[in-house]
């Protein structure tokens, strides 16, 4: 991926609002996630944000943010899996106000996960959707970013790559927030194209 590459994708984008939407939804979430595993994220029982939270681990990681390294929540975990994928959903009732809940989820939220992030809410802690226009889940949430098949320009991965990609590009560092997503736009579109990278 050259820079002319990158110059054109930002520049369709760029007209309709949505890399400014995805930044903004990244930059609440990196202010609210303030201590290390406290940025859970949780999906539905069938449709778990694998993909999402790979992502964050990788941004935590990239970036030395302990603070947006994910605590995958699971419905089910399968006896004996490691640390990082046994987190089970009860781990949402001992959510505190120091810690922020991404929401990750295509479907319309069912009424159980509906009723954790009403009570994850109410203990205290921030709540973050990323969906495809769930009116309910989106009232519960302090900050949602709705990707709508119908007319957003990105699909929802790629609405999760921009805000991951967002998530780390901070305008105090060297080059600013536009040089550091032109660079993980790079490498994101590197990795799908399959193009080596240097």
């Amino acid at each position: 991926m050259n820079a002319d590459q990158v110059a054109a994708l930002r520049a369709l984008l760029a007209p309709t609002g949505w890399l400014d939407r995805t930044a903004a939804f990244a930059n609440a979430l990196r202010r609210s996630a303030r201590t290390p595993n406290g940025l859970l994220i949780v999906g539905t029982a069938d449709d778990e944000p694998w993909h999402m939270t790979a992502h964050l681990a990788d941004e935590s990681r990239y970036a030395d943010a302990p603070e947006l390294a994910p605590t995958l929540i699971r419905w089910a975990p399968e006896p004996g899996a490691p640390a990082h994928l046994a987190v089970g959903i009860d781990r949402l009732r001992a959510a505190t106000r120091a810690e922020t809940l991404l929401v990750v989820t295509q479907r319309i939220a069912p009424a159980e996960l509906l009723e954790r992030v009403h009570d994850v809410r109410r203990a205290g802690a921030t709540v973050f959707a990323l969906d495809q226009q769930d009116p309910e889940l989106e009232q519960l949430a302090h900050e949602a970013l709705p990707v709508s098949p119908a007319t957003a320009p990105v699909s929802f991965d790629g609405a999760q790559h921009l805000v991951t990609s967002s998530l780390t590009a901070r305008a105090d560092q060297p080059g600013g927030p536009d040089k550091r997503l032109r660079s993980r736009l790079a490498r994101l579109l590197d990795a799908v194209s399959g193009t080596p990278t240097d």
